[in-house]
Protein backbone atom coordinates (compact mmCIF):
# COMPACT_ATOMS: atom_id res chain seq x y z
CA UNK A 1 0.00 0.00 0.00
CA UNK A 2 2.87 2.34 0.79
CA UNK A 3 4.43 1.68 -2.61
CA UNK A 4 1.13 2.44 -4.32
CA UNK A 5 0.75 5.74 -2.49
CA UNK A 6 4.36 6.59 -3.29
CA UNK A 7 3.74 5.94 -6.97
CA UNK A 8 0.68 8.19 -6.92
CA UNK A 9 2.72 10.93 -5.24
CA UNK A 10 5.62 10.75 -7.69
CA UNK A 11 3.27 10.64 -10.66
CA UNK A 12 1.32 13.66 -9.42
CA UNK A 13 4.41 15.75 -8.65
CA UNK A 14 5.89 14.94 -12.05
CA UNK A 15 2.66 15.90 -13.84
CA UNK A 16 2.46 19.16 -11.90
CA UNK A 17 6.09 19.97 -12.63
CA UNK A 18 5.68 19.64 -16.40
CA UNK A 19 2.26 21.31 -16.54
CA UNK A 20 2.25 24.30 -18.94
CA UNK A 21 -0.87 26.08 -17.76
CA UNK A 22 -3.74 26.38 -15.29
CA UNK A 23 -5.95 24.06 -17.32
CA UNK A 24 -3.39 21.24 -17.05
CA UNK A 25 -3.04 21.81 -13.29
CA UNK A 26 -6.80 21.52 -12.88
CA UNK A 27 -6.68 18.19 -14.74
CA UNK A 28 -4.01 16.90 -12.36
CA UNK A 29 -5.95 18.09 -9.32
CA UNK A 30 -9.06 16.27 -10.50
CA UNK A 31 -7.14 13.08 -11.39
CA UNK A 32 -5.41 12.85 -7.98
CA UNK A 33 -7.56 14.71 -5.43
CA UNK A 34 -11.01 14.77 -7.05
CA UNK A 35 -14.01 12.68 -6.02
CA UNK A 36 -12.92 10.01 -8.49
CA UNK A 37 -9.20 10.71 -8.08
CA UNK A 38 -6.51 8.10 -7.35
CA UNK A 39 -5.81 9.29 -3.81
CA UNK A 40 -9.51 9.42 -3.02
CA UNK A 41 -9.83 5.85 -4.26
CA UNK A 42 -7.17 4.75 -1.73
CA UNK A 43 -9.16 6.27 1.11
CA UNK A 44 -12.31 4.52 -0.10
CA UNK A 45 -10.41 1.20 0.02
CA UNK A 46 -9.38 1.59 3.67
CA UNK A 47 -11.98 -1.00 4.62
CA UNK A 48 -9.72 -3.62 3.00
CA UNK A 49 -6.67 -2.55 5.06
CA UNK A 50 -5.89 -4.31 8.32
CA UNK A 51 -7.09 -2.29 11.30
CA UNK A 52 -3.62 -1.91 12.77
CA UNK A 53 -2.30 -0.59 9.40
CA UNK A 54 -5.00 1.99 8.85
CA UNK A 55 -3.35 4.81 10.88
CA UNK A 56 -0.13 4.48 8.89
CA UNK A 57 -1.96 4.37 5.56
CA UNK A 58 -4.02 7.42 6.58
CA UNK A 59 -0.80 9.26 7.49
CA UNK A 60 0.81 8.42 4.11
CA UNK A 61 -2.30 9.58 2.24
CA UNK A 62 -2.40 12.90 4.15
CA UNK A 63 1.33 13.51 3.58
CA UNK A 64 0.87 12.83 -0.14
CA UNK A 65 -2.18 15.11 -0.32
CA UNK A 66 -0.31 17.93 1.43
CA UNK A 67 2.68 17.59 -0.90
CA UNK A 68 0.51 17.56 -4.00
CA UNK A 69 -1.62 20.54 -2.84
CA UNK A 70 1.48 22.53 -1.88
CA UNK A 71 3.10 22.07 -5.30
CA UNK A 72 -0.21 22.77 -7.03
CA UNK A 73 -0.63 26.06 -5.13
CA UNK A 74 2.94 27.11 -5.95
CA UNK A 75 2.47 26.41 -9.66
CA UNK A 76 -0.93 28.19 -9.72
CA UNK A 77 0.58 31.30 -8.16
CA UNK A 78 3.45 31.15 -10.65
CA UNK A 79 1.12 30.93 -13.65
CA UNK A 80 -1.15 33.70 -12.28
CA UNK A 81 1.85 35.98 -11.74
CA UNK A 82 3.06 35.33 -15.28
CA UNK A 83 -0.41 36.03 -16.69
CA UNK A 84 -0.63 39.28 -14.72
CA UNK A 85 2.79 40.32 -15.98
CA UNK A 86 1.76 39.68 -19.57
CA UNK A 87 -1.45 41.70 -19.01
CA UNK A 88 0.56 44.62 -17.64
CA UNK A 89 2.84 44.48 -20.67
CA UNK A 90 -0.15 44.55 -23.03
CA UNK A 91 -1.84 47.40 -21.20
CA UNK A 92 1.25 49.40 -20.46
CA UNK A 93 0.86 53.09 -21.33
CA UNK A 94 3.80 55.14 -22.44
CA UNK A 95 2.96 58.59 -21.09
CA UNK A 96 5.67 60.12 -23.31
CA UNK A 97 3.81 59.10 -26.48
CA UNK A 98 1.59 61.69 -28.20
CA UNK A 99 -2.09 61.31 -27.31
CA UNK A 100 -4.47 59.96 -29.90
CA UNK A 101 -6.36 62.75 -31.64
CA UNK A 102 -9.93 62.84 -30.36
CA UNK A 103 -12.40 64.24 -32.86
CA UNK A 104 -14.83 66.73 -31.40
CA UNK A 105 -18.49 66.22 -32.24
CA UNK A 106 -21.18 68.83 -32.61
CA UNK A 107 -24.95 68.97 -32.85
CA UNK A 108 -26.73 68.21 -36.13
CA UNK A 109 -27.63 71.37 -38.12
CA UNK A 110 -31.37 70.72 -37.70
CA UNK A 111 -30.91 70.28 -33.95
CA UNK A 112 -28.93 73.52 -33.82
CA UNK A 113 -31.74 75.36 -35.64
CA UNK A 114 -34.36 73.77 -33.38
CA UNK A 115 -32.46 74.83 -30.25
CA UNK A 116 -31.93 78.36 -31.57
CA UNK A 117 -35.60 78.80 -32.45
CA UNK A 118 -36.74 77.31 -29.14
CA UNK A 119 -34.51 79.75 -27.28
CA UNK A 120 -35.83 82.69 -29.32
CA UNK A 121 -39.48 81.75 -28.78
CA UNK A 122 -39.14 80.97 -25.08
CA UNK A 123 -37.49 84.38 -24.64
CA UNK A 124 -40.72 85.81 -26.11
CA UNK A 125 -42.82 83.92 -23.57
CA UNK A 126 -43.76 80.86 -25.63
CA UNK A 127 -44.13 77.41 -24.11
CA UNK A 128 -42.87 74.30 -25.92
CA UNK A 129 -45.26 71.41 -26.59
CA UNK A 130 -44.11 68.19 -28.28
CA UNK A 131 -46.96 66.02 -29.52
CA UNK A 132 -47.00 62.46 -30.84
CA UNK A 133 -45.83 61.47 -34.32
CA UNK A 134 -48.85 59.18 -34.75
CA UNK A 135 -52.09 61.18 -34.85
CA UNK A 136 -55.68 60.41 -35.67
CA UNK A 137 -57.42 61.92 -38.66
CA UNK A 138 -59.46 64.32 -36.53
CA UNK A 139 -56.51 66.18 -34.98
CA UNK A 140 -54.38 66.16 -38.11
CA UNK A 141 -57.09 67.30 -40.52
CA UNK A 142 -60.71 67.70 -39.38
CA UNK A 143 -60.06 69.89 -36.32
CA UNK A 144 -57.84 72.09 -38.53
CA UNK A 145 -60.78 72.85 -40.84
CA UNK A 146 -59.86 70.14 -43.35
CA UNK A 147 -62.89 67.80 -43.66
CA UNK A 148 -62.64 64.53 -45.56
CA UNK A 149 -63.77 66.02 -48.90
CA UNK A 150 -61.61 69.15 -48.58
CA UNK A 151 -59.18 69.68 -51.52
CA UNK A 152 -56.42 70.72 -49.08
CA UNK A 153 -55.95 67.04 -48.23
CA UNK A 154 -54.55 66.58 -51.74
CA UNK A 155 -51.75 69.00 -50.80
CA UNK A 156 -50.45 66.53 -48.25
CA UNK A 157 -49.68 63.01 -49.44
CA UNK A 158 -50.33 61.25 -46.18
CA UNK A 159 -48.90 58.02 -44.77
CA UNK A 160 -51.99 56.30 -43.34
CA UNK A 161 -51.51 53.53 -40.77
CA UNK A 162 -55.25 52.71 -40.74
CA UNK A 163 -58.44 54.49 -41.82
CA UNK A 164 -58.26 56.47 -38.55
CA UNK A 165 -54.57 56.79 -37.68
CA UNK A 166 -51.70 58.30 -39.66
CA UNK A 167 -48.19 59.72 -39.41
CA UNK A 168 -48.81 63.41 -38.77
CA UNK A 169 -48.29 65.66 -41.77
CA UNK A 170 -47.92 68.77 -39.60
CA UNK A 171 -47.28 69.57 -35.96
CA UNK A 172 -50.33 71.88 -36.09
CA UNK A 173 -52.21 68.94 -34.59
CA UNK A 174 -50.44 69.78 -31.33
CA UNK A 175 -52.12 73.18 -31.33
CA UNK A 176 -55.54 71.52 -31.16
CA UNK A 177 -54.45 69.41 -28.17
CA UNK A 178 -53.19 72.55 -26.41
CA UNK A 179 -56.36 74.58 -27.11
CA UNK A 180 -58.54 71.75 -25.86
CA UNK A 181 -56.55 71.46 -22.64
CA UNK A 182 -55.83 75.12 -21.91
CA UNK A 183 -57.81 78.33 -21.92
CA UNK A 184 -56.43 81.55 -23.53
CA UNK A 185 -54.10 83.33 -23.37
CA UNK A 186 -52.00 80.73 -25.22
CA UNK A 187 -48.46 81.09 -26.58
CA UNK A 188 -46.97 77.78 -27.68
CA UNK A 189 -44.57 76.33 -30.24
CA UNK A 190 -44.69 72.67 -31.22
CA UNK A 191 -41.52 71.20 -32.79
CA UNK A 192 -41.21 67.66 -34.13
CA UNK A 193 -40.93 65.25 -37.05
CA UNK A 194 -43.65 65.22 -39.71
CA UNK A 195 -44.18 62.89 -42.66
CA UNK A 196 -45.33 63.43 -46.26
CA UNK A 197 -44.86 61.44 -49.45
CA UNK A 198 -42.50 63.95 -51.06
CA UNK A 199 -38.90 63.52 -52.20
CA UNK A 200 -36.56 65.81 -54.17
CA UNK A 201 -33.53 68.05 -53.60
CA UNK A 202 -35.45 70.35 -51.25
CA UNK A 203 -38.05 67.93 -49.81
CA UNK A 204 -37.89 64.75 -47.76
CA UNK A 205 -40.57 62.20 -46.76
CA UNK A 206 -39.61 62.95 -43.16
CA UNK A 207 -38.70 66.44 -42.01
CA UNK A 208 -38.91 68.69 -38.97
CA UNK A 209 -41.43 71.45 -38.33
CA UNK A 210 -41.98 74.00 -35.64
CA UNK A 211 -45.55 75.25 -35.50
CA UNK A 212 -46.46 78.26 -33.40
CA UNK A 213 -49.76 79.50 -31.98
CA UNK A 214 -50.83 82.64 -30.14
CA UNK A 215 -54.43 83.08 -28.91
CA UNK A 216 -55.46 86.10 -26.87
CA UNK A 217 -57.73 89.12 -26.93
CA UNK A 218 -57.26 91.48 -29.88
CA UNK A 219 -54.66 89.45 -31.79
CA UNK A 220 -54.28 90.62 -35.41
CA UNK A 221 -52.06 90.07 -38.44
CA UNK A 222 -49.99 93.05 -37.27
CA UNK A 223 -49.01 91.12 -34.14
CA UNK A 224 -47.87 88.25 -36.36
CA UNK A 225 -45.78 90.62 -38.51
CA UNK A 226 -44.16 92.16 -35.45
CA UNK A 227 -43.29 88.79 -33.95
CA UNK A 228 -41.84 87.55 -37.28
CA UNK A 229 -39.70 90.67 -37.62
CA UNK A 230 -38.11 89.98 -34.25
CA UNK A 231 -37.69 86.30 -35.10
CA UNK A 232 -35.77 86.80 -38.37
CA UNK A 233 -33.55 89.50 -36.90
CA UNK A 234 -32.45 87.14 -34.14
CA UNK A 235 -32.10 84.22 -36.56
CA UNK A 236 -30.51 85.81 -39.64
CA UNK A 237 -29.26 89.24 -38.58
CA UNK A 238 -30.51 92.60 -37.38
CA UNK A 239 -30.85 94.07 -40.91
CA UNK A 240 -33.16 91.32 -42.19
CA UNK A 241 -36.84 92.27 -42.73
CA UNK A 242 -40.00 90.37 -43.63
CA UNK A 243 -42.81 90.72 -46.13
CA UNK A 244 -46.17 88.94 -46.30
CA UNK A 245 -47.76 87.54 -49.47
CA UNK A 246 -51.35 86.24 -49.69
CA UNK A 247 -51.65 82.46 -49.61
CA UNK A 248 -54.05 79.72 -48.54
CA UNK A 249 -54.13 77.32 -45.60
CA UNK A 250 -57.41 75.76 -44.41
CA UNK A 251 -56.73 76.54 -40.74
CA UNK A 252 -55.90 80.27 -41.17
CA UNK A 253 -57.84 83.15 -42.73
CA UNK A 254 -56.26 85.32 -43.97
CA UNK A 255 -53.22 83.18 -44.80
CA UNK A 256 -49.78 84.45 -45.84
CA UNK A 257 -46.43 83.25 -47.11
CA UNK A 258 -43.58 84.95 -45.26
CA UNK A 259 -40.43 86.07 -47.08
CA UNK A 260 -37.25 87.49 -45.57
CA UNK A 261 -34.89 89.93 -47.26
CA UNK A 262 -31.86 88.01 -48.52
CA UNK A 263 -29.26 87.93 -45.77
CA UNK A 264 -26.51 87.06 -48.27
CA UNK A 265 -26.86 89.87 -50.81
CA UNK A 266 -28.98 92.21 -48.62
CA UNK A 267 -31.68 92.53 -51.27
CA UNK A 268 -29.43 93.16 -54.28
CA UNK A 269 -30.10 89.77 -55.88
CA UNK A 270 -27.93 86.65 -55.82
CA UNK A 271 -28.05 82.89 -56.44
CA UNK A 272 -29.48 82.24 -52.96
CA UNK A 273 -32.54 84.46 -53.50
CA UNK A 274 -32.61 83.71 -57.27
CA UNK A 275 -32.10 87.38 -58.05
CA UNK A 276 -35.27 88.54 -56.29
CA UNK A 277 -33.76 89.83 -53.05
CA UNK A 278 -36.30 87.80 -51.04
CA UNK A 279 -36.37 84.24 -49.66
CA UNK A 280 -39.53 82.34 -48.71
CA UNK A 281 -39.18 80.87 -45.20
CA UNK A 282 -42.56 79.95 -43.71
CA UNK A 283 -46.35 80.02 -43.88
CA UNK A 284 -48.62 81.75 -41.38
CA UNK A 285 -51.94 83.51 -40.88
CA UNK A 286 -54.77 84.46 -38.54
CA UNK A 287 -56.33 81.35 -37.00
CA UNK A 288 -59.57 80.44 -38.72
CA UNK A 289 -62.59 81.05 -36.46
CA UNK A 290 -63.86 77.53 -37.16
CA UNK A 291 -60.67 76.08 -35.64
CA UNK A 292 -61.01 78.19 -32.48
CA UNK A 293 -64.72 77.44 -32.12
CA UNK A 294 -64.06 73.71 -32.55
CA UNK A 295 -61.82 73.91 -29.48
CA UNK A 296 -64.44 75.74 -27.44
CA UNK A 297 -62.87 79.21 -27.70
CA UNK A 298 -65.20 82.22 -27.96
CA UNK A 299 -64.22 84.01 -31.19
CA UNK A 300 -66.13 87.12 -30.12
CA UNK A 301 -63.58 87.55 -27.36
CA UNK A 302 -60.43 85.85 -28.65
CA UNK A 303 -58.45 85.65 -31.87
CA UNK A 304 -55.03 84.31 -32.74
CA UNK A 305 -52.27 83.74 -35.27
CA UNK A 306 -50.37 80.61 -36.25
CA UNK A 307 -47.22 79.88 -38.24
CA UNK A 308 -45.24 76.87 -39.41
CA UNK A 309 -41.48 76.72 -39.98
CA UNK A 310 -39.62 73.94 -41.81
CA UNK A 311 -36.40 73.49 -39.82
CA UNK A 312 -34.52 71.72 -42.61
CA UNK A 313 -35.27 74.67 -44.91
CA UNK A 314 -33.97 77.14 -42.33
CA UNK A 315 -30.83 75.02 -41.84
CA UNK A 316 -30.24 74.81 -45.61
CA UNK A 317 -30.61 78.57 -45.99
CA UNK A 318 -28.55 79.50 -42.97
CA UNK A 319 -25.68 77.10 -43.61
CA UNK A 320 -25.63 77.11 -47.41
CA UNK A 321 -26.73 73.48 -47.91
CA UNK A 322 -28.05 72.88 -51.43
CA UNK A 323 -29.50 69.37 -51.03
CA UNK A 324 -31.72 68.30 -48.14
CA UNK A 325 -30.36 64.73 -48.36
CA UNK A 326 -27.03 65.96 -46.97
CA UNK A 327 -28.84 66.53 -43.67
CA UNK A 328 -29.70 62.82 -43.43
CA UNK A 329 -26.38 61.26 -44.50
CA UNK A 330 -24.38 62.17 -41.37
CA UNK A 331 -21.38 63.01 -43.56
CA UNK A 332 -18.77 64.48 -41.21
CA UNK A 333 -17.32 66.55 -44.06
CA UNK A 334 -20.62 68.42 -44.08
CA UNK A 335 -21.37 68.41 -40.36
CA UNK A 336 -17.84 69.53 -39.34
CA UNK A 337 -18.38 72.81 -41.20
CA UNK A 338 -21.48 73.69 -39.19
CA UNK A 339 -21.22 74.51 -35.52
CA UNK A 340 -22.91 77.58 -34.05
CA UNK A 341 -22.38 76.38 -30.44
Amino acid sequence: MRDKIQQIREKALAEIDKADGLEKLNDVRAAILGKKGELTAVLKGMKDVAPDERPKVGQWVNETREAVEKLLDEKVKKFEAEALKRKYEREKIDVTMPAKRSQKGNLHPVTQVKDQLSEIFTSMGFEVYEGTEIENDYYNFTALNTPKDHPARDMQDTFYLSPEFLLRTQTSAGQIHVMEAKKPPIKVVSPGKVFRSDDDATHSPMFTQMEGLVVDKGITLCDLKGMLDQLVKKMFGKNVTTRLRPSYFPFTEPSVEVDVSCFQCHGKGCSLCKGTGWIEVLGAGVVNKKVLEGCGIDTNEYSGFAFGIGLERIAMLKYGINNIKLLFESDLRVLDQIDDN
